[in-house]
């Protein structure tokens, strides 16, 4: 039987998603996505967008990078029921992101995906802002089964 301390170290799903997002540098990110595929067996990806809440939220352009990077990368087939997964977790991610924003806020995002085949996990992090003295952190997570 495991200890508690020992989960510590296996991360979820949900886990991985945030960490990739909150990744500072490609190598810091590609370093992590070969450590979840090789020990967890975890398809992973990773994106990173910038704009305001009308371009990202209201045109789909959100949507469409998160498609696009888990084609992509492998993390899903393009098959209906996974692609309607992957929206709503991707939806719901962006959630904790555009709640309480102007039209006008800009944001620059990193998106880390995580899937094991039977759930997929959405990770948004990044920094908003209506003015550069206003700039501040957000985050979101969604997850999914596929």
């Amino acid at each position: 039987m495991k200890s508690s301390e020992d989960n510590l170290f296996q991360p979820s799903l949900e886990r991985a998603a945030l960490l990739l997002a909150l990744t500072q540098t490609r190598e810091d990110e590609e370093k992590l996505k070969k450590e979840l595929i090789q020990t967890h067996g975890f398809r992973c990806g990773v994106t990173e967008i910038g704009g305001t809440v009308s371009i990202l939220q209201h045109n789909g352009k959100l949507t469409n990078s998160v498609l696009s990077a888990a084609f992509n990368t492998g993390v899903i087939a393009k098959e209906p029921k996974k692609i309607h997964a992957l929206v709503h977790a991707a939806l719901e991610a962006s959630n904790s992101i555009f709640i309480h924003t102007n039209g006008n806020t800009s944001f620059a995002l990193k998106i880390g995906l995580a899937t094991d085949l039977d759930w997929i996990a959405v990770a948004i992090f990044g920094r908003s802002s209506l003015h550069p003295l206003s700039e501040h952190c957000r985050v979101g997570l969604g997850y999914m089964h596929l």
